[in-house]
Parts: C-alpha cells; structure tokens; sequence
C-alpha cells in the first residue's frame, strides 16, 4: 500500500459549566495547565481541541480518544467546567459567544463578522495516513460519496440558540457558510490543489492556508488526509465507527486511482443536495445512495449499503469485525440528534439533553448502557416512531407498556381482542354506513402525550380557535378585514361552506362553540395541523369510550402518573353551551338540546352519548316547533334556549308535518335571540381545504402573533400561479376535494398507480377551484397489538376545544383526544377507509393531581 493508512482525530469539545449547563469561556484560563500537544485553543473561548497520537488501529484510536477525554475533564473539573462532544452545545445562544484572543482569530472576525460570531459549533477531524500529496488530492475528491453517510452517522446538533432548528446537524449548514467550505472542484495533482488555495488567498478570501475548510482535504500540517464533515460525536465509538469507514473509503480509492480505474463524479450541485440531505435528517429520514444519480434511501438503508461496499477494504484493514459490531451498535442507540430529541420530549427541558449529551462524552466508549432495555422481537421500526426508537428499543415513556404487552402471547392476544370486540358490540360503540352499523375499530395499546406536547398545542390550537371565532364574526358581520385589506370579499364570499343565513345571527354570538383539529406529528417529532373542523367535528363520545374500553379490557395496563380523565369532558360540553345560551337568550337556566337527524346518521352513537352525558334533549326535526318566538321541544312543551346542531343539512332545509317551513322560522328566532344554535350556519366556510391556507394569516390580522402551531403546505390550483406546479407534481403531492370529508377522494401521490394521477390530474385541470394539493407528510407512527405482536402503524390525532368567546381564557382543551389509525401500507386514518383508532393517554403537568 501506497498510502500509509495511520489514523488520528481531532475532537473539538465544548466547555460546559457544571451549575448552569452553559458555554463557559474559560478555555484561555484553562489550556496553560494542559500539555499543549495534546490540547489546544480554537477560535472561541467556550471550546478545548484534543489532539490524539498517531495509531493504527481502531482498538487504539478509541483508547487514546478515551485517555484524552478523561485527561481534560479531570483537569478542568475543579474550576466547575465538564466537556461535551456535540456538533452544537444544547443551550448555547449567539451571545455566549466569545473570541479567543491572537491577531489572526481578530482578523478573522474582522472580515467574516456574524460568521465568526455564530461559531458556536464542535466538529470532528478524522487524519488517514496519505503520504503522497497528489496521491491524497486524487483520493479526497473520490471519496466524496460517502460523506453524507459520515455526516448522517456523526449528527448531533439538532439545538442551536434555544430551540430545535429540524436539522439533525445544524452544525454543519453553519459551517458551509464558510467561503471555503464544500469541495474545491475538480484537480488532478497537488500542484493545481496549491494553486486553488494561492488564488484564494491572492483573493482576499481567505487568509491562509488553515482557512481552507474543504470537506476533505490534504492536511496543511501532516502527511494525513483529513475528513472534515463531521459533527464531534458524544458516544466515543460512534468516531471510531467513521474513522473506520473513512479509512476504508481511502483505501478504495487509493486502489482504484492506482488501477487507472474510471471516475465518474457527482456533479457539485447533487453533492451539495446529498449533503444537506444528511444535515436535515441524519438517521431519521432519508439519504441518497452511491450512485453517481440520485437514488433515495432509508438512512439505514444507505448506511448499509455503504459499509457492503467497504467490506474489502475493510477485511483487508482488518476492521471488518470491529465496524459491522460499531454500526450496529449505533443503528441501534441511535446517533446523538435522535438521543437528544427524545430526552427533549419528556419535559420540553434542554437541560434534560445537557445531562444526556454530556453523559454520553464523559461514559463508556459504547454509550450510556441502554442495553438492559429489551427490543421489541421483530418491530418494523420506522423514522419517527412516537414509542419505540432505533434497534426497536422502546423509549422510555413506552417502555412499561412495552414490557406489559410483550408478555402476551397469541392466545391472550386473541382473547383479549374479542373481548373488545364484544365491549363494542355490547355498548354499540359504531358507526352508521349505507343504513348498516360498522363497527369501531379499536387498537389495545395506547398513545400517550407527554404534559409538554400538550401545553404546546393547548398553546397553538386555544390561538387558532380564537382566530377562527374572530373571523367568522367578521365575515359575516363588519368585514373588518376586508377594509383592511388584508383579504377581498372574493376570498371568502361563496366559497364552499359560505352560508348567507349565518349574517343574521346576533353579532356577539359564539359561532364555533365546538372545533375539532386534526394533527399530524413527523418524522421529526413536530406538530402539524392537517385540518380543521368548525361545522361538526365527531369523534369526543368515541374519545370517552376509548378509555371505558381499556379500563374493561386491559385495567392492569400501567397508567403513567397524572393521567387526565376525559369523563370531565360531557361537562365541559353542557357549560360552555350553557354560558353561550345564557348570553344569546338570557335565560339563567338554559335548557339545551342536541339536534341529530336520528339513527341514520353516521355518528348516532356519539349523538346519544353526548345528549345523555351533557343533559341534553336528543331531538331530531319531528320534534320540535316553534311557538310565539320560541323554538319548543313538542314533546315535553319546554322552550329550548339552545340547539347543538348535529345534522348533516343546512337549517333552512328543516322540517316536519306541523311545520313545512321549520328551518326558516327557527333561523327567525335565533336572529331575534330566542334560541342559541351551536356550531351555527356558515361554519363550514372553515372546513374548506381552500380557507385552510389562510388561517396563519388570520392569527397574524386578528390576535396579532405568529402562529403557534404550522400547517401542512397547502397549494391552491385556483391561483394560476399554483395550477400548473400542482399539475406537475400529483404524483408528489397528496390532493384532496376542498369540500371532502372522511378521507373520501383523497389521493397520497406516491403511492397512486400512473392511471390514478392521470385521472386525478384530469380532474384538477377540469375544476381546479374544486381541489387542493398538499406535501406529503410522513405521519408518525405507533405501536397496534394482534396475534404476531406488536406492530406500527401510522397514526393523526383529533384534538377538541370549547369556545365561550374570543379571549384566551375563553378556550379550553378537552381533555380527550381522539387518536385515529391507518391500516397497514396506509397513511389515511379515517374509518371509512379502514382505519381505527386507540386511547390517548394525556398526561398532566407536575403537580397536576
């Protein structure tokens, strides 16, 4: 062998004051007490560079990262400072940023500014023994297609000033900032490598030869190529893992430029798109493979395949062993990003991630040892997976339920399904289809919502609903917004769902008593709303039944600590109608009544739940007349004040024997203030998938903030400007009707057949008013429980708030959620397309009893 194939690394690392878990700049107080050939200073004063000695082996560079490491914590630890190897420290913000002092780092921040001022940052340098420079110029431009993986494996900065930035290495789009970051292009020998750099520098760009940040690079201070993508890794194996895979990446290429074999580069631009593809998802998403085109694969996938391509140079090296037992280690644990994520969802604390991350810099080589968690025999896991996470090791939140259900065999499993089946037989838990009762499908293993996931959308959806009141009041009132300019009466003024009977309800009405919000959560962990239902949104009785069910069937399940109860929840309905009522009638004691189109409707079930729990008449139009300017319940004679409208019709459209025109003369009274209708006329304006792109603009014109909570990305072929991008992307894009429900006429581009997309691309072309498009959403998945054991599936949820006016604290959270499920190969939860649904286990605050 040509090249020497010796390794060495660089670790930059963090200094972390012990008391308060920030940066601390005591790295110039610090480095005059450490061997200085060994430690050394970087450009801000928060962070310590180790330097290892040149070894050979893996089993060396780990034991000399590990002395080093432990070297400078013990030496450090009295001054209170402890170190963390992480791309970004968790709870680092701009201003704790300090300059190193020298002239060179002064001039540095003279010339870049902000650049310098953000490099809050902690990267990895791996060193491979090249001894021939035009030899490693050659080398460092071949290898260039494996660094995605590298960079995907090292990822550990998703936390940059406060908060998630949805990168798994955040580190690295702020080091490519650097005008010398990336690839330095095409060169065929050192010579024209040294002139690349003499012209930077002749440029001003660059000061010197150290400020060539190249991705790889020959060294300007060893006979080494040196890998520069990395983040710095807590887990020290997790280094080892790519100094192998670096190396053998060497090795193939210093054969095959050796053999004159042919080269086929990536193009620059592909590169930089691989690239910031593993900065954005690491292990969690996808990464595209070796090839010279794009091909996307699973990260797992791709890894994979990356080290089945080393595997001769890896034997020959002999480190074949010792890298598939690394990777699948780290397959298994994760890379830093998914470790820190998880321990940020119990509480929403960065402090929590501060402790793991720098747990994992002072522990064993392998990682906190997690092994004592049991994975789950033959869990599919998938990116995003809410309970189970890498190596199909249950997080923690799950992991008492996983061990709960994993004591199942096939026969308990069976048995305790059909005694779900005959609760819901038994209680005519269903819905109505075609005139017929289908049953509800209901999952055994529950979705629990930590206390910090629901304050944030207790936060997002308590805005959205206020947002939404506000503008239905003034859409059918003033148009305040419409003289404001900030919509034109074309916008909203016919739109599907526009109703002209909701402008003579009284102004100061609640019209939207009752909003249900369906959310989705990616792969990434992040909330989003998918859809809001303002007309009538179902699914509360199914909710409360839900957690009957499981208390029936499966009461020894381990409940976590201040588990909310949704039986408070009919009482939350009958209040806020009640308050509602009183303000529209002024009756002190209002009586209320649930209006259903009776047992052939399709959520009859819930309709007769919620009546009975919220001490609500259940009437349908046959019962009801209108009498000197009162709506009358025809059975008993007593004044209703308030009507739930349940009914699948326009009010205007109701009627009976006595009363030919009973919906009009309702709408009569509740003009004049006789009786309160609840989820008035006009509310599906809202329901329209069109209307949906424009609430963030409401929350900005009406409440004056930003929007708490994001939506999906929405397209609207109306706009011209829209039609033809949609047009192009069906097969990409999810479309759906603007007045569907129930997942009817839904189309999830990637998985449509070439016949499907035509035909719905026709459609769209046809009525393009008629539809939307929306990105695809990789929804999260969950756990479901049958006869081969646990198994995920894809998973929304529908939230419930109650209005009783327009000011923060006139919206409350129920406190149920209905969790809906996909069926297996699906990403559509609604039960008329075969999904089901589970019990969500919402979790209180601390102290919440």
């Amino acid at each position: 062998m040509s090249a020497e194939l010796t390794l060495g690394a660089e670790e930059e690392l963090h200094l972390i004051d012990l008391e308060s878990g920030r940066l601390s700049a005591k790295a110039p107080r610090l480095l005059p007490k450490l061997p200085a050939d060994r430690f050394g200073a970087e450009l801000q004063r928060t962070t310590i560079e180790t330097n290892t000695p040149v070894v050979t082996t893996l089993d060396d560079l780990r034991r000399v990262i590990v002395d080093l490491r432990r070297e400078l914590a013990a030496a450090i630890a009295p001054s209170g400072v402890t170190i963390a190897a992480a791309g970004t420290a968790p709870r680092s913000e701009y201003a704790d940023f300090e300059l190193t002092s020298g002239g060179r780092f002064g001039r540095m921040q003279e010339q870049y500014r902000m650049l310098v001022d953000e490099q809050l940052i902690c990267g990895l340098q791996v060193h491979v023994g090249v001894s021939d420079r035009d030899l490693a110029v050659q080398i460092a431009q071949r290898v260039a297609p494996t660094l995605p993986a590298l960079l995907a494996l090292s990822a550990s900065s998703p936390f940059w000033n406060g908060q998630d930035t949805g990168y798994a290495s955040f580190r690295s789009i702020i080091w490519q900032r650097w005008p010398s970051a990336g690839s330095f292009g095409r060169v065929d020998n050192a010579a024209e490598y040294d002139k690349v750099l003499d012209d930077l520098i002749a440029s001003g760009v660059i000061a010197d030869k150290k400020m060539a940040y190249f991705d790889v690079r020959p060294s300007s201070h060893a006979p080494t190529l040196e890998l520069r993508v990395c983040d710095a890794t807590p887990v020290v194996d997790d280094a080892v893992l790519i100094a192998g895979l670096f190396r053998a990446a060497v090795r193939r290429a210093e054969v095959a430029v050796e053999s004159g074999a042919e080269w086929h580069p990536r193009s620059e631009p592909l590169h930089r798109a691989a690239m910031w593809q593993a900065a954005r998802s690491g292990l969690s998403g996808d990464l595209l493979g070796l090839g010279q085109h794009p091909e996307r694969l699973p990260a797992e996938v791709a890894v994979r395949q990356l080290v089945s391509r080393l595997r001769p140079q890896l034997e020959e090296l002999g480190d074949w062993g010792t890298v598939t037992a690394l990777l699948e280690d780290t397959l298994a644990r994760g890379n830093s990003t998914d470790r820190q994520r998880t321990a940020y969802a119990e509480r929403g604390e960065l402090d929590d991630v501060v402790a793991q991350v720098v747990e994992d810099t002072a522990g064993t080589p392998s990682g906190r040892d997690e092994h004592h968690v049991a994975a789950i025999p033959s869990y599919r896991v998938r990116a995003g997976d809410e309970a189970v996470g890498p190596g199909a090791r249950p997080r923690p939140a799950f992991r008492d339920l996983a061990a709960y259900f994993g004591r199942w065999d096939v026969d308990t499993t069976i048995e305790h399904c059909a005694a779900r089946d005959v609760w819901t037989r038994e209680h005519e838990v269903g819905f109505v289809v075609d005139g017929g009762v289908q049953a509800f499908g209901c999952d055994l293993v529950p979705r629990t919502v930590s206390a910090y996931e629901w304050a944030q959308l207790e936060a997002g959806l308590v805005q959205r609903a206020r947002a939404i009141e506000l503008f239905l009041r003034d859409a059918y009132g003033p148009r305040r917004i419409v003289t404001d300019g900030a919509m034109d009466d074309d916008d909203f003024v016919g739109a599907n769902g526009w109703d002209p009977d909701a402008a003579r309800l009284p102004a100061t009405a609640v019209r939207a008593p009752v909003i249900g919000f369906d959310l989705v959560r990616n792969e990434f962990g992040g909330w989003r709303v998918l859809e809001d239902n303002v007309r009538s949104p179902s699914g509360v009785a199914y909710g409360l039944a839900l957690r009957e069910l499981m208390d029936a069937v499966v009461p020894e399940a381990p409940r976590p600590p201040r588990l909310r109860d949704p039986a408070t929840v009919p009482e939350r309905l009958r209040t806020t109608l009640r308050t509602n009522a009183t303000a529209v009638t002024g009756a002190s004691d209002p009586v209320l009544a649930l209006l259903t189109d009776g047992p052939g409707a399709g959520a009859w079930y819930e309709h007769r739940r919620l009546a009975d729990g919220a001490g609500m008449h259940l009437v349908t139009e046959s019962d009801l007349d209108v009498v000197d300017g009162h709506v009358v319940h025809a059975p008993s004679g007593q004044v209703l004040d308030a009507l739930y409208l349940r009914i699948d019709r326009d009010v205007r459209a109701l009627t009976n024997d006595r009363l030919p025109d009973l919906g009009p003369r309702v709408l009569d009274v509740a003009q004049a203030g006789g009786v309160y209708l609840a989820n008035a006329p006009g509310n599906a304006l809202l329901d329209d998938k069109a209307m949906y792109v424009n609430v963030p603009d409401l929350i900005w014109y009406y409440l004056e903030q930003k929007p708490l909570l994001e939506s999906v990305p929405t397209y609207r072929p109306e706009l011209e400007g829209e039609r033809l991008s949609v047009l192009d992307r069906v097969g990409e894009l999810v479309t759906k009707p603007v007045d569907g429900e129930g997942g009817r006429d839904v189309l999830i581009g990637p998985s449509a057949s070439a016949p499907e997309v035509a035909e719905r691309r026709r459609r769209i072309a046809a009525d393009p008013s008629a539809w939307v498009g929306q990105e695809v959403v990789q929804l999260s998945s969950h756990p479901t429980i049958g006869p081969a054991g646990l198994d995920p599936r894809h998973v929304d949820l529908r939230a419930f708030v109650y209005v009783t006016g327009t000011g923060p604290d006139d919206v409350h959270l129920a406190d149920v959620a209905l969790t809906r499920v996909a069926p297996e190969g699906s990403m559509v939860v609604n039960s008329s397309r075969g999904g089901g649904a589970k019990d969500t286990w919402i979790v209180g605050p601390e102290g919440e009893r």
